[in-house]
């Protein structure tokens, strides 16, 4: 009878390791897969069609073995497997992830082999939990509705719980890796309590998961190219800083872009940063060259914008950069030399702080990612109206959008809806990167009235940016009017989501 007053606790960690597995993965897959929304499907389906696995294993077992020594015995290797997958992560996640890159389906079906390798034998045995507690603990039939809600109470309350601490602790503060093990030794030291008077040679298991941790890789994932200079898992994302030759590199989650850039030998990068800087000359004509006073940058990043802002117009320009991850703030100092006096980095999500703060700017940059989307909320009118809210007259909003050789729909989409708030719209193509950089005038504005503005850059970094603009980026004005995207109706993601698979399938 002792085994059984442990029985409620079981099912409380196990509803809490349950949740805390599926944070876990989703954290160990986003270096390797991202967080598409696809990953995300992936990942949820296959949880909830374990658990589903379990609960009939679970009732099953339970019926035919309804002993308390099985039920620990299964949470025991739960235990066990969770704290295995730190040590075999890396193997299959890095197999997966090169197997599959060259098939049109590789991000699905790399993702689903990796979540069924690493994810299925524990998410299953902890599905086993609550029907094989609920028959240990049905004594009289006519109790049976108290016994099971209470069983599903508390594994519920486990799984609040479980989303709460790897979110607001764990993952912030230790990282993915050691969360999992946390979670595994958890379901391991309630399983050996339970065993203890009858198989104490489960406790070997805890040893071998202590002494797996120690042998654990250092990294998180090998750099795409270059050398790895830094690598964290913050509480937004996997964050990597390597060195390409004289280049310093900031890359988010999967790698699949790039988000700074730093080199010392030169000031211009050929990236979308340097056609930030033409934002303060898409107003009527000037006499004298447009130079900015205040700008302001949602999506600091590492900076690489804010620098060349610097470097082209002096200290004398005043650089509000908005970003919403203190960690990517605290690689922007240490390896991107963000230290301009000029550069007051905030850390707050962009639309707050836009709907807080009262300063008005000559230009407003939006190069806000979460690879491969935008925030959706970044994306619609209202953004842009406030946007246009803290523009001085004559000032500019540019935003930075994705695209492929051929597929212009998330440039369509976003300057179609700028077009809903601004007096026009221009568009010019990043030529080394697959960006479309996109401009909304505060006032009427003339392509002469750009190009005239443009001709007046004195400054040598300016100069080049704009002949390049252009010439091979092709500044134009937008003749983009379809779907106006609003905070009701925004589905970014779905044409993201699109552009990539056509871009996979080669359509």
């Amino acid at each position: 009878m002792t085994t059984r007053r442990l029985l409620l606790p079981l099912v409380f960690i196990s509803g809490m390791a349950s949740l805390g597995v599926e944070f876990g993965a989703s954290r160990l897959l986003a270096p390797y897969f991202g967080t598409s929304l696809y990953v995300w499907g992936v990942l949820i389906g296959l949880i909830l069609i374990y658990l589903s696995a379990g609960y009939v294993i679970g009732g099953r077992l339970a019926d035919r073995h309804p002993r308390d020594t099985v039920l620990f015995q299964l949470t025991a290797w739960a235990g066990f497997w969770i704290g295995l997958i730190p040590l075999v992560s890396y193997p299959i996640l890095l197999l997966s992830q090169q197997g599959f890159a060259t098939l049109s389906i590789g991000l699905v079906a790399g993702a689903l082999l990796a979540v069924v390798s690493l994810f299925a034998v524990p998410v299953v045995l902890l599905g086993c939990v609550s029907p094989f507690a609920i028959r240990l603990l049905l004594t009289d039939v006519r109790t049976g509705g108290n016994t099971a809600g209470a069983v599903y109470a508390l594994s519920t309350g486990g799984s609040i719980l479980g989303t709460f601490l790897p979110v607001f602790w764990f993952i912030p503060t230790f990282g993915t890796r050691p969360t999992l093990v946390g979670f595994g030794v958890a379901l391991l030291l309630i399983s050996i309590a339970g065993l203890w008077s009858t198989r104490r040679w489960y406790a070997i298991l805890l040893v071998v998961v202590v002494a797996a941790t120690a042998l654990l890789p250092q990294g998180i994932k090998p750099a795409g190219q270059g050398r790895l200079l830094y690598e964290k898992d913050s509480a937004y994302g996997y964050i990597q800083v390597v060195q390409v030759g004289t280049r310093t590199e900031l890359v988010l989650n999967e790698g699949q872009a790039i988000h700074s850039i730093y080199d010392p030998t030169s000031l211009t990068t050929g990236g979308p940063w340097d056609y930030f800087l033409l934002g303060g000359y898409f107003r009527p004509a000037q006499a004298a060259e447009p130079r900015p006073r205040d700008v302001a940058i949602l999506g600091l990043a590492g900076g690489t914008a804010a620098r060349q802002y610097t470097a082209a117009y002096g200290p004398a320009v005043s650089i509000t950069g908005v970003e919403i991850d203190p960690a990517i703030l605290d690689v922007a100092h240490r390896y991107f030399h963000l230290d301009e006096p000029n550069v007051h980095p905030v850390v707050q999500d962009a639309r707050y702080w836009l709907a807080t703060n009262s300063g008005s700017y000559d230009v407003v940059v939006m190069d806000a990612y979460r690879q491969p989307y935008i925030p959706f909320h970044l994306t619609t009118k209202e953004f842009f109206e406030q946007v246009r809210g803290h523009l001085r007259p004559g000032g500019a909003a540019v935003v930075n959008a994705g695209r492929t050789t051929t597929d212009f729909r998330l440039v369509n989409a976003l300057a179609s809806t700028m077009a809903a708030v601004y007096s026009n719209v221009y568009l010019v193509d990043v030529p080394s990167f697959s960006n479309t950089i996109i401009y909304g005038t505060s006032q009427p504005t003339s392509l002469a009235d750009v190009r005239h503005n443009l001709g007046l850059a004195g400054e040598p970094l300016v100069a080049t940016v704009a002949a390049s603009a252009q010439g091979e980026g092709n500044l134009r004005i937008s003749e983009y009017h379809s779907q106006v995207f609003t905070d009701d109706l925004a589905p970014v993601e779905r044409l993201i989501d699109a552009i990539i698979l056509g871009y996979a399938s080669g359509s």
